[in-house]
């Protein structure tokens, strides 16, 4: 059934880095629409706002409509990603896709009005959103009745104020299994260090409930601890997130005393951990540290687990180190159980704000008693910190006896 003051013709594009819900988000915002709003047109921007600048888009056929419950089975992103700023000028001219003196979010309005789309929605993380937030407020100041409708994904889950960002549950359980596989190598070696380097730049939600969901893996099978099949070698002997400041010479100590008893020491650590700190003794040997286009560090330059590793690994008297980053296998991967539904519940949020006309991005305001809502674009800040005070994360760190540590002087905004 039709809804009154449906949109004629709604946009979807996926943008930034991946993550588990991608191809989920984009097959219910279809599957929504098609239920609800058959006669509305569905264009799909390739690769984000790279296509969306270009005009370069896929038309969602009856086909696609039809058969978009198949985009649940995968990871990734239908319809392809890009890391494209709309503010950063310099940045698109130089990639070709605006000319010299055009401004960006306004070759972006005009192709929306061309394209003769009423609604946009924006499915990325807090880079992605905020760029949404800039395209809504340019829109609105400058008189396009345009409405833009974002859905957060992060792995990360550092969005404030959404509780839950799409994607970040699945990508700890992939972690999670991605390291059940590793931890298997402290057996071909003695005294044997394995860094496992989990992606979160600012915020180490991700890290921590990736340690979390391995432990509970590895405490639901079964062990023979007489053989090197036991819970404490295969265990994780400590968290390192960007949020902690980390005494490497105490750590030392401490991980030293269990690689002495177990014969192996496995760590977590983001790959935003103490990134400071490695980037100053780089820039001291005079390298320089490429950023991005929204200004990040390029964390594959800093290398966080490599730097740790080399920290640790004499400290510890490791015989052989192994470092295994997680990242790109567990974003890619397709949305679990737990996320589907969560994303089922933001995408129909969002189909009911199209017809509203309400943009925001959807998600559980923190900051309005959880309620699933449009959140404001100007409320959302990207760098949510991880609190350290999290019963659960205590909790994980006692049982392998890491110690709290205070926090680290932390750029995110804090929540």
């Amino acid at each position: 059934m039709s809804e009154t003051n449906a949109p004629k013709t709604v946009a979807i594009l996926t943008a930034g880095g991946l993550a588990p819900c991608l191809s989920s988000a984009v097959g219910y915002l279809i599957e929504l629409y098609t239920q609800r709003m058959p006669s509305t047109r569905i264009i799909c921007y390739r690769s984000g706002y790279k296509g969306l600048l270009l005009g370069d888009f896929i038309e969602v056929s009856p086909t696609i409509r039809a058969e978009c419950g198949t985009l649940h089975a995968h990871g990734g992103s239908p319809i392809g990603n890009s890391r494209v700023k709309l503010t950063n000028v310099k940045d698109c001219v130089k990639r070709g896709l605006v000319k010299e003196g055009e401004n960006p979010q306004k070759v972006a309005a005009d192709q929306l009005v061309k394209d003769g789309v009423e609604v946009l929605h924006t499915i990325g993380g807090d880079d992605t959103s905020l760029a949404a937030a800039a395209l809504s407020a340019f829109l609105a100041t400058n008189g396009y009745n345009l409405t833009v409708i974002g859905l957060p994904k992060t792995i990360d889950n550092d969005v404030v104020p959404v509780k839950q960002s799409l994607g970040a549950a699945t990508a700890a359980d992939h972690g999670a299994a991605f390291f059940a596989n590793v931890v298997a190598e402290s057996t071909a070696n003695p005294r044997m260090f394995i860094v496992h380097e989990v992606m979160g730049r600012d915020c180490g939600w991700l890290t921590a409930a990736t340690a979390r969901d391995y432990t509970t893996k590895i405490e639901s099978n079964p062990v023979l601890p007489e053989l090197f099949v036991d819970t404490q070698r295969l265990g994780v002997h400590a968290v390192y997130l960007p949020e902690m400041a980390i005494d490497l010479e105490a750590e030392g100590r401490r991980l030293k005393a269990v690689m002495d008893e177990v014969d192996c020491v496995n760590i977590f650590i983001s790959e935003g951990a103490g990134v400071r700190d490695v980037v100053k003794e780089l820039e001291t040997q005079g390298i320089e540290v490429p950023r991005d286009a929204f200004g990040h560090y390029k964390l594959d330059a800093v290398n966080v687990g490599k730097y740790f590793a080399e920290q640790f690994a004499t400290r510890i008297g490791a015989e052989k180190t192994l470092v295994q980053k997680s990242g790109y296998f567990a974003r890619s991967a397709a949305a679990n159980a737990e996320d589907r539904a969560l994303i089922r519940l933001c995408c129909d949020e969002a189909v009911s704000a199209a017809v509203r006309r309400e943009p925001g991005l959807i998600g559980h305001d923190e900051e309005r008693g959880g309620a699933l809502r449009p959140i404001e674009f100007e409320r959302i800040k990207g760098g949510k910190s991880f609190d350290l005070n999290t019963p659960w994360f205590i909790e994980l760190l006692a049982k392998f006896g890491q110690p709290k540590m205070p926090n680290a002087e932390h750029s995110g905004h804090g929540h």
